[in-house]
């Protein structure tokens, strides 16, 4: 182990603003990388694929979550497992529900804050991995549930060690930020495949609600929040943003984020509270993107991801 001590960020010359590191993050070539894709059941006659490569060795595994309407065949997942794998890790990615080869069974999707589904997986990981650490990764949403699945779980949490990169603190603002700007870009994206995979679903589930907005928040109103328990989508927001579970995290949790994220805005972020809790420790950047950061030669989100796993 050594001490925490991150390299400053450079971003390649030609990556001149936030939107050029998050576009071309997502569009980079992907890591080949060969994993087992495995399904496990979950507790409401679900099922939950997941993608693991085991080295068969007993350093901490670590286990990774996706953003909104990604999936593990991401780059930055895809990535980030090759040089785990590289450097003698175990890794195991989640594909939230409906995001993996094939649409899920129930009525239900995945939101913000299920942190149910982390339980399972968590569950799961000890199961196969009786013996080793288990370190966690989450990107953009998947940040954000890993953080309430910590705080929720504060002193009892499976995982001993956690990044979270670009991480939406409050929901709410978030979603209305979507509404302005090329940001409406991003949100047509995101709603684009949301409202497909809804009207796969209302075949076998004809009650679900149909969807005709042209906003997240819209979207979120009128089907994530019903169709998961909450009155609507403040009520959802409220119940499942970061920010409020910040400051009862006990595990020692890395955040990461550019401060012209225009996706997630490090503005939204409770930065007292961040401050006051001893067990988080943060990187954030002048540059870079929402979970991007395009550098080079070396990939330099990897890299420092690395370093504190295993400081």
């Amino acid at each position: 182990m050594s001490l925490f001590s991150p390299k400053p960020f450079k971003p390649a010359w030609w990556a001149f603003n936030g939107h050029v590191h998050t576009v071309v993050s997502s569009f980079s070539k992907v890591n080949t990388v060969q994993f087992e894709r495995i399904e496990i059941d979950t507790s409401d006659n679900d099922f939950l694929e997941i993608d693991l490569i085991d080295l068969k060795k007993d350093q901490p595994v670590v286990a990774l979550f996706h953003g909104l309407e990604g999936s593990s065949e991401r780059f930055y997942i895809r990535s980030l497992m090759h040089d785990l794998q590289s450097s003698g890790y175990s890794s195991v990615a989640l594909n939230f529900r409906g995001c993996g080869s094939r649409l899920n069974e129930q009525r239900r999707f995945y939101h913000s804050g299920e942190t149910s589904d982390y339980a399972t997986f968590f569950n799961w990981i000890k199961s196969r991995f009786p013996e080793n650490l288990i370190y966690a990764v989450g990107f953009s949403l998947g940040g954000n549930a890993l953080i309430k699945s910590l705080g929720e779980e504060a002193g009892s949490h499976p995982v001993t060690r956690a990044v979270a990169v670009s991480p939406p603190y409050d929901l709410k603002a978030g979603s209305l930020n979507l509404e302005h700007g090329f940001n409406k870009v991003y949100a047509y994206r995101f709603l684009k495949t949301l409202a497909e995979k809804l009207e796969r679903k209302r075949i076998k589930y004809p009650d679900l609600p149909a969807f005709n907005g042209d906003t997240l928040y819209e979207f979120d109103d009128r089907v994530t929040a019903p169709i998961h328990g909450f009155d609507g989508a403040d009520h959802y927001y409220e119940t499942c943003s970061s920010k409020q579970f910040l400051a009862d995290v006990q595990t020692p949790l890395l955040l990461i984020h550019s401060k012209e994220d225009t996706l997630c805005p490090l503005q939204f972020a409770p930065f007292e509270m961040i401050e006051k809790n001893p067990f988080i420790t943060r990187v954030f950047t002048e540059k870079g993107g929402h979970v991007g950061f395009i550098s080079s030669p070396r990939n330099w989100i990897n890299e420092t991801i690395l370093h504190w796993l295993q400081s």
